[in-house]
Formats: C-alpha cells, structure tokens, sequence
C-alpha cells in the first residue's frame, strides 16, 4: 500500500451563503495546493445541486496531511465557514487499491 493519503470531502452551503463559501473554498483550495506535501486539491461544484461542493485532494503521507491540518488559514476557514454550512465538515479518508 501506498503512503499516499486521499480524501473526498463534501462540503454543504447554507443557499444564503455559496457563493461566499465558493469564494472561500477556491482561496483555500490555491493555498493548499501550494503546500510542499500536497499532490493535489481539486473543488468541484455539485451539477445538479450547487449548494453542493466535493474537494478531492491528495497528500504524499501523513505527515504531509497533518502539516495542512495545522495551518492558520485552515483553521481559520473552518471557523468562519461554520456559518455557512449545512452541515459540519466531514472528510472521508481513502487509499488507493492496487
């Protein structure tokens, strides 16, 4: 098996609010797919529901993955998201089989 963490999150906007969570979701989306362990982070908006946002993203391992974990502007966002949502934020994590 491969270190390689993936990770589909759905994220769920209150109506009032997707537009600014789309915002705030592309701004994390480019910083976080500057960060060194990052293989990608990808946002994509639900056809048929655009309330609904999915972020598939990849991390070279673990540690990678709990370096994004801990910087401010996640953390930040996730505070300020809340909000905004639906629903709290729950990624589901995946490796890939071979």
């Amino acid at each position: 098996m491969s270190d390689k963490i993936t990770i589909v999150v759905p994220v769920k906007a209150k109506p009032e609010y997707r537009e600014k969570l789309k915002q705030k979701l592309q701004k994390l989306s480019c910083l976080s797919n500057q960060e060194e362990g990052n293989i990608c982070y990808v946002l994509h908006q639900v056809a048929d529901n655009s309330e609904q946002f999915i972020i598939y993203e990849q991390w070279k391992n673990q540690k990678a993955l709990d370096y994004h974990m801990n910087q401010d502007y996640l953390k930040t966002f996730l505070i300020e998201s809340k909000k905004m949502l639906l629903e709290e934020i729950h990624g589901t994590i995946c490796y890939q089989v071979y």
